[in-house]
């Protein structure tokens, strides 16, 4: 049986929220995904998180066999960013006053998962 590359994601973001779960933060949503229009490509958040201090957290998931080159930390590009931060953007768009925020990501290659708090910016 073929494993599909959804199901590597799916599984990934489970472990990833798993994760993040057991260092005390709280789900908040999964999945969130905004389009930009008929011909934009929208953007998508894995996790929203909240962290005990209050912080919103946008956390990227991805899933690496190992055998790539870069790993999955070095997967999520410039443009990727700018997707995930345009979702972000959204989500925050329901708040009368947006809560601190930041954006993490989740790395997970075989067994190994690292946490890179405050992987990028915004800006």
């Amino acid at each position: 049986m073929t494993v599909t590359t959804k199901e590597v994601g799916d599984e990934g973001e489970a472990r990833a929220c798993a994760h993040l779960q057991r260092h005390g933060l709280t789900l908040v949503q999964r999945n969130y995904r905004v389009a930009a229009g008929p011909r934009a490509r929208g953007g998508e958040v894995d996790l929203i998180l909240r962290d005990r201090d209050g912080t919103l957290v946008f956390a990227e998931v991805r899933t690496r066999d190992g055998t790539r080159h870069g790993g999955a930390a070095a997967s999520v590009t410039p443009a990727k960013q700018r997707r995930i931060v345009f979702a972000a953007r959204h989500y925050l768009r329901a708040f009368a006053a947006p809560p601190a925020c930041r954006f993490d990501v989740v790395a997970i290659e075989g067994e190994r998962i690292e946490w890179f708090r405050a992987a990028f910016d915004a800006a």
